[in-house]
């Protein structure tokens, strides 16, 4: 991606460094829970938001970048969200409508947010009660080493799909689909939160098209983004982590899909063709 020289995000907030989550410093997932449920919302959509699963063990040691790739990585991000806002303003914009920016929070190890406290095992996330995009910048060696997702362009899809879980809120989709997985069972609920996770990737192709438009895009970088997409499938990482799959479980989409969604994005720029809620295949 040709990100240097580019304009960075004014709504970035840097807490690496603070990795301790103070005691009393939050309300902690359980209080979190019972006030979302309390206003009508679904207590576990939080719990499920991360791009990536724990799939090691919590007493597994984390590999952490130098503070030298820790801080060109931080001015990426920057680069990247102030894409984002770029694209999503306009397209708001040509609505007649006003577009609120996300703010991002990088962090190292464990955060505080609006929706409780967070470790950097679960992965990047978005808060809708704060509306920030939370990223632990060592998920990115992860992402490269791990799972086997590298290039700078794989980080910008990351980054990419979270704001599209802003557009979802700032669009009602979140309410919507929450309010959805409050009459259901589990396996419909997880059903719901695939098709929410799959617009957010495609919410991600439609950015990287505007980026392309933009003459962002190095050769190759659609392609590190497909190969994230298909590499942090439920499908995947479920045989990472146990060696077989349960697809009712699946919680983001398998491999395929979250593939098929980002390049539907990256096809077409469409909102209305990002509406997975309306697919019968996804």
């Amino acid at each position: 991606m040709r990100w240097k020289g580019r304009t960075r995000s004014q709504n970035v907030e840097d807490r690496r460094g603070n990795g301790k989550v103070a005691v009393g410093g939050g309300l902690g997932f359980i209080g979190v829970a019972i006030v979302i449920a309390l206003l009508g919302g679904d207590p576990t959509y939080f719990l499920n938001e991360g791009i990536s699963r724990t799939i090691e063990s919590a007493s597994q040691p984390r590999t952490q970048i130098s503070k030298e790739e820790q801080d060109e990585l931080a001015k990426f991000v920057s680069v990247v969200l102030a894409e984002t806002e770029d694209t999503w303003g306009r397209s708001f914009a040509a609505q007649g409508l006003d577009y609120p920016e996300p703010s991002m929070v990088l962090f190292t190890g464990a955060v505080n947010s609006a929706c409780g406290q967070a470790q950097s095992a679960m992965g990047p996330f978005y808060c809708p009660l704060d509306q920030k995009v939370y990223i632990d910048l060592d998920f990115f060696y992860d992402l490269k080493n791990r799972h086997d997702a590298p290039g700078d362009f794989a980080q910008a899809y990351v980054v990419a799909h979270e704001v599209g879980h802003h557009v979802q809120n700032v669009l009602g989709v979140l309410e919507r689909s929450n309010a959805l997985k409050l009459r259901m069972n589990a396996r419909e609920a997880n059903q719901v939160s695939v098709r929410t996770e799959l617009m957010a990737d495609c919410f991600a192709g439609m950015w990287a098209a505007d980026s392309s438009r933009k003459g962002l895009l190095d050769e190759g970088d659609i392609e590190e983004a497909l190969n994230a997409a298909s590499r942090i499938g439920d499908d995947v990482l479920q045989n990472q982590a146990r060696g077989y799959v349960v697809p009712d479980s699946f919680t983001h989409g398998s491999g395929a899909q979250r593939y098929r969604w980002f390049n539907r994005g990256f096809k077409t720029g469409d909102l209305d063709a990002c509406d997975t809620f309306a697919a019968e295949d996804l």
